[in-house]
């Protein structure tokens, strides 16, 4: 009984072996073809297609009964999906807005916006280390901070010359306007 727990014999090492070789190459060639889209960062849409091929990877490699090819096809068929999503991204408003978030403003004129920065589970500690890391020396100089739609935090730093149409796709608080 313990003998199998450890070693089961050749085939259980062999074939997830080359399974993993082929559905790797597999995987990388179709990823490569679909272009730079397919590995940007990440919207929720992205980060489900990542998932999807990890566990069709993973499949492929670990379940006897799932060849590689059929493997190959799932791929196929994920980044085909990525693909027409993005596309449509592109193409139909509606579509973006349906399968991203839109950004939202955290930071503007030096004041924070609590009411979003709560909406969006951001506190001030990690506006704080997007500003550090943005080189900003002094919080009054920040004309904007923005949690993009994949999660970063954009740090906009002058105030004077902050051109307005920067924020156009940007949420921003009900009462906006009258702070400008």
């Amino acid at each position: 009984m313990m003998e199998n727990l450890i070693f089961s014999g050749w085939e259980g090492v062999v074939r997830p072996l080359l399974a993993g070789v082929l559905a790797y190459f597999a995987l990388l060639i179709q990823l490569r073809m679909s272009g730079k889209r397919t590995l940007s960062k990440m919207n929720a849409f992205d980060f489900i297609v990542t998932i999807a091929l990890g566990s069709t990877l993973a499949t492929v490699l670990l379940s006897k009964d799932v060849a590689v090819a059929e493997g190959a096809v799932a791929f196929a068929t994920l980044i085909v999906l990525q693909f027409i999503i993005t596309w449509l991204t592109v193409r139909y408003q509606w579509v973006n807005d349906l399968v991203k978030a839109q950004p939202v403003l955290l930071v503007y004129q030096g004041a924070y916006l609590h009411d979003a920065m709560k909406k969006a589970r951001i506190n001030q500690d990690e506006i704080l280390s997007a500003l550090r890391s943005s080189g900003v020396s002094s919080f009054e100089q920040v004309g904007a901070v923005v949690l993009e739609t994949e999660g970063t935090l954009s740090v906009i730093k002058e105030i004077k010359n902050l051109d307005y149409k920067i924020l156009e796709n940007v949420k921003k608080p009900v009462n906006f306007q009258e702070k400008i």
